[in-house]
């Protein structure tokens, strides 16, 4: 009997040790299930900084029509001033992978109904080109994506969900990757020029705003497992503020594989209407700190709004600025903006430039080397504002 009572005893002994051993970790929150968390998984997600790019879908403005809308720039709104069109980007893949991007930038239009809407370049016969596309994938309804209607419209991704297609497919093979920034900037911009009939887009309203979850969970789910939405955010807090300020974003351990919806423009209003905080909704949205519904906040200067950057880094909400813009850093060889937007803390920070421009080899060509990136090239690194006392910690890797 007393043989039976020790074995009982260190029976009793190891399943407990197993049982507490095994509850040190729970492996299933990690998004791979294999790898541990590195230190740095257990950041918050706001207390990184990562580089996106700014219109990331972007080709070079049909050469013609670059060289047509700079002979009449005179004419147009000051917008549309083409030096500023004079860049271009990789496929989204290739930006991913060979460029460590974290954010990427999408301008969606409304195309509803039956479609086509693009289908046609009408500022084409200006320039003497076929005005039709040909393209099958502008020919059908659902959002469409270009810089400027008739214009500036070369892009890697004709359609939204193409757009989506791509970054869900690299983020399925990359399960450890960093969350994924993807700010939608929706767009009812017409070009008009006088005696001349061009393209008028579709005003956002309810049904477009509905439409674009729809084309969302099309791609990622109707459950969007992998999106990290407004109501997983928001938790028990009434308010998205109030969960930012309160410091409720997941860890990064939590938060890799997965994409974060962010969206300004026209779309807005609508897009919250009848969903107050963002309830339902995939999509968080770029407003004024203190807002309920906001976690999100647009500072795009980042030199004239350094300061109140680093305050409203620092109050718990995700900041978005840019490091350059109109291609002007990039011809100057500027860093002013860059250094802003690192000691800023704006935790994405959104270039056209995270490679060279190639015509900066050229002593002569009015362009320089001017890149944006990290010092030692890290793929993303400790927030200066809201990480101030985690520095060094660890190398944030994926």
């Amino acid at each position: 009997m007393r043989h039976i009572t020790i074995f009982s005893l260190f029976f009793t002994l190891a399943v407990l040790s197993f049982s507490i051993s095994s509850c040190k970790k729970d492996p299933s929150i990690i998004t791979n299930e294999v790898a541990p968390w590195d230190t740095t998984d257990y950041l918050k997600i706001n207390q990184l900084q990562v580089i996106g790019s700014h219109n990331s879908y972007r080709q070079h403005t049909y050469e013609p029509m670059y060289n047509f809308v700079q002979n009449i720039s005179g004419l147009l709104p000051s917008q549309y001033d083409p030096n500023g069109w004079d860049y271009s980007h990789l496929p989204l893949e290739e930006q991913l992978s060979n460029y460590g991007m974290r954010a990427i930038e999408l301008d969606i239009y409304n195309d509803p109904g039956n479609g086509g809407i693009f289908y046609n370049r009408r500022a084409n016969g200006l320039i003497n080109e076929p005005i039709a596309t040909g393209i099958t994938e502008l020919k059908g309804p659902g959002m469409k994506i270009l810089h400027v209607p008739d214009f500036d419209y070369m892009t890697n991704y004709y359609t939204f969900k193409s757009a989506l297609t791509t970054i869900k497919s690299w983020s399925d093979a990359h399960p450890r990757h960093l969350p994924i920034i993807i700010q939608i900037e929706s767009k009812e911009d017409a070009v008009t020029l006088s005696g001349f009939i061009l393209t008028k887009p579709v005003a956002f309203d309810a049904a477009a705003a509905d439409a674009l979850d729809a084309e969302i969970k099309s791609v990622f789910g109707e459950n969007l497992d992998n999106v990290i939405t407004p109501d997983k955010f928001r938790g028990t807090y009434s308010t998205l503020s109030e969960a930012a300020e309160n410091n409720a974003w997941p860890m990064l351990g939590n938060a890799r594989g997965k994409v974060i919806f962010v969206m300004e423009g026209p779309a807005v209003e609508p897009y919250l209407s009848g969903h107050p905080v963002l309830e339902g909704r995939a999509v968080f949205l770029f407003r004024n700190a203190g807002d309920p519904e906001t976690a999100f906040v647009l500072l795009n200067s980042a030199v004239n709004d350094e300061t109140e950057i680093q305050q409203t880094v620092a109050a718990g909400y995700m900041v978005r600025t840019r490091s350059d813009e109109n291609t002007d850093e990039a011809r100057t060889g500027d860093y002013s903006g860059m250094n802003a937007a690192f000691a800023s803390g704006a935790q994405i920070i959104s270039t056209d430039y995270y490679k060279p421009d190639p015509r900066g080899v050229a002593g002569d060509s009015g362009w320089t080397d001017y890149h944006v990136h990290f010092p030692n090239n890290e793929l993303a690194r400790i927030n200066p504002i809201s990480a101030a006392d985690k520095q060094g910690i660890g190398e944030i890797k994926e």
